[in-house]
């Protein structure tokens, strides 16, 4: 990957002076009970969803198309009108905005030379279309990872998602892309437990210390997110599982979100404290997206400092 040059325009991120002691108080509001996770699982390409209307519509990206694939949420949860049920059904089958904006952010990354995906180990959180791991895909990386909170997204959109755009673009499906000597796996459950799952993952805190020798570690190159910061309640949860999957010292995180989540809490400004207070990782922002008639969207780089 090349190395991320010091250009104008990445603001580098500072909440917190190194004096502030201060604690992360909206960390330790009170949250409603939530009903456990369901069980991590690995889903395979064969367990795709044979009996859900699936259709695909192109989505043009700029230089870049897209297919976006659409399943209905009542079939599939028995859910109408709903984008969130806590527990149950977390938005995986809407495609939200930050997933393009994400895709469009690495697309300009990888024009400036400023990121590689060629070779490299990728994993997606909360992947839902998995259109930036598709990207990953068409740019060459080695290994690309999905993971989402429902079993049921990953088998009925996320599979036939990334399989109807690789077609699409003269790709080995899903099912045949290890002949072609790449890896596609995917992956169902809940980020407090699903490191426990994903194979690439380091084992302990003295493995981010890639100043005591731990930094070829076979962790994830990059990691891929977008609107996954929009509950307070999982900030620490998500970024407990970063720090385990992302190779120390040269690995990178791009994220996509919303600056605010109005109603739930989150954003990226919620995030990011937690973020600079760990002192592990800094953050750069690398795109923002304000029109003045929604809320403002932004895309950040991690990295080991």
């Amino acid at each position: 990957m090349a190395a991320n040059s010091q250009k104008p325009g990445f603001e580098m991120f500072r909440l917190f002076s190194s004096s502030d002691k201060a604690g992360l108080g909206f960390l330790d509001s009170p949250e409603t009970p939530q009903p456990p996770p369901p069980p991590c699982v690995e889903v395979l390409s064969s367990e795709i969803s044979a009996s859900l209307k699936y259709t695909v519509e192109p989505l043009n990206l700029g230089e870049l198309t897209l297919l976006k694939g659409r399943v209905n949420t009542q079939e599939v949860f028995g859910l109408s009108n709903s984008d969130l049920v806590p527990g149950k059904y977390e938005g995986g089958l809407k495609l939200w905005e930050g997933s393009l904006d994400l895709v469009k952010a690495l697309c300009s990354e990888v024009k400036n030379g400023n990121l590689s995906f060629c070779g490299k180990r990728v994993l997606e959180l909360g992947c839902g279309h998995g259109l930036p791991g598709v990207f990953a895909c068409l740019e060459g990386a080695a290994a690309v990872h999905f993971q989402d909170f429902n079993a049921e997204v990953i088998r009925c959109l996320t599979i036939p998602n990334v399989n109807a755009n690789l077609l699409e673009n003269n790709q080995p499906s899903v099912a045949n892309v290890s002949n072609s000597g790449g890896e596609l796996r995917f992956f169902a459950g809940d980020w407090s437990e699903i490191h426990k799952l994903l194979p690439h993952v380091q084992e302990n805190e003295k493995d981010l210390n890639h100043s005591s020798g731990h930094g070829q570690i076979a962790s994830y190159d990059i990691i891929l997110m977008a609107e996954t910061v929009y509950s307070i309640s999982t900030l620490q949860s998500l970024y407990e599982l970063i720090k385990k999957c992302t190779s120390c010292p040269h690995g990178v995180v791009y994220m996509a979100a919303k600056k605010h989540y109005f109603g739930v809490g989150g954003g990226t400004r919620q995030f990011l404290s937690l973020v600079e207070k760990d002192g592990i990782m800094a953050a750069s922002l690398v795109a923002e997206v304000a029109d003045g008639s929604s809320n403002v969207r932004e895309v950040w780089k991690l990295s080991f400092v």
